[in-house]
């Protein structure tokens, strides 16, 4: 043991600078900055990831997710993002609330990537014109205002509310709306697996209506005589891939191979009536399907597609670029190749 310590010593004598550089190195990775670095993404393929029937559905060519590069701020990729072109520093607070914290920002997103995939199923089969029923509806609290007072945290989902059972978001509404402002409401929500009572009061905002100060997504079972799975990875979150896991899900439903042998990549939020909306980083998604060599790629119209096109002519980008406003326009411009 003693020789084992006159070593170590003298390893760190003659190498000292050295174990100072790395540890130097290691702190500043280590240490995190209120920054994010968005860069360039990849791209996500479809075709294993959308089951009916328990049954992967082949096609001649391939649909994908197109995803945002981002990398939480440390020093030394905050120093890179000033000499790569193509890497932004954003601020946390522009992509998150002053009142949460990173954890917050991605169960939130995690929780919007669940509701898409129920919505993106939900479009596929009223496009494909077939039956179902939406069932278990759980409404999970997403975001919590700074005006609110309330007990609430991100990733609760509400059971009752005064003792009542609460199925419908609307049924909040209603009772919101109707409860005298300074009020306080109780609640039982579902907190880690664990049943939590808690409490929120009444407020009138600068539109004069009332409010309790969370915004609420609603998630749910969908029974049909087909059974549809999405599968995404622990990874994966937001709901700008619903598009493409709705165009993926209608190609699988109605067997119709509509990637007609090529590799389509795209963007968008999806509705349950089928409707495109629009998304963030839409030049980091393009960079992403363009490195991928897709030969087409599908974006939301509007201020997405403007810059999509505006990115495509000034990197010269050989690929082309389709605007959709709904699910239907994508499948007939498919349909078309």
């Amino acid at each position: 043991m003693k020789r084992l310590l006159e070593f170590l010593k003298n390893l760190f004598i003659n190498n000292w600078s050295y174990f100072l550089t790395v540890a130097i190195i290691l702190a500043l990775f280590l240490v995190k900055i209120p920054y994010q670095v968005e860069a360039p993404g990849g791209i996500i393929d479809l075709n294993n990831r959308v089951t009916v029937n328990g049954e992967e559905i082949d096609t001649e060519g391939s649909f994908n997710m197109a995803y945002v590069t981002v990398v939480q701020g440390s020093i030394p990729y905050a120093l890179l993002s000033f000499v790569i072109p193509d890497w932004d520093l954003v601020k946390n607070d522009e992509v998150m609330n002053k009142n949460e914290t990173v954890e917050d920002s991605n169960k939130r997103d995690r929780l919007y990537l669940e509701q898409s995939k129920n919505y993106a199923i939900v479009a596929a089969l009223e496009t494909a014109k077939m039956d179902y029923k939406i069932n278990n509806k759980i409404n999970h609290v997403v975001a919590i205002s700074e005006k609110s007072n309330n007990n609430f945290k991100i990733g609760d989902y509400i059971l009752k509310v005064e003792d009542k059972e609460l199925y419908d978001i609307n049924e909040l509404s209603d009772i919101v709306s109707k409860t005298d402002v300074g009020t306080t409401l109780h609640f039982v929500v579902m907190r880690d697996d664990k049943e939590v009572e808690t409490e929120a009061t009444v407020y009138l905002d600068d539109d004069n209506k009332r409010y309790i100060g969370v915004s609420i997504i609603t998630t749910f079972d969908i029974e049909s005589e087909l059974d549809i799975d999405i599968s995404t990875k622990s990874s994966e979150s937001g709901p700008s891939g619903g598009m493409m896991m709705a165009l993926m899900t209608y190609n699988a439903i109605t067997k119709d191979d509509l990637t007609r042998g090529k590799k389509i990549v795209g963007t968008g939020t999806i509705s349950l009536d089928g409707t495109v909306g629009p998304i963030g980083g839409i030049k980091y998604k393009l960079m992403g399907a363009v490195k991928n060599d897709a030969d087409i790629f599908l974006v939301p119209d509007g201020e997405n597609y403007e810059e999509a096109l505006k990115v495509k002519e000034e990197k010269k980008y050989d690929i082309d670029i389709v605007p959709v406003k709904t699910l239907n326009d994508a499948i007939v411009y498919l349909e078309g190749i």
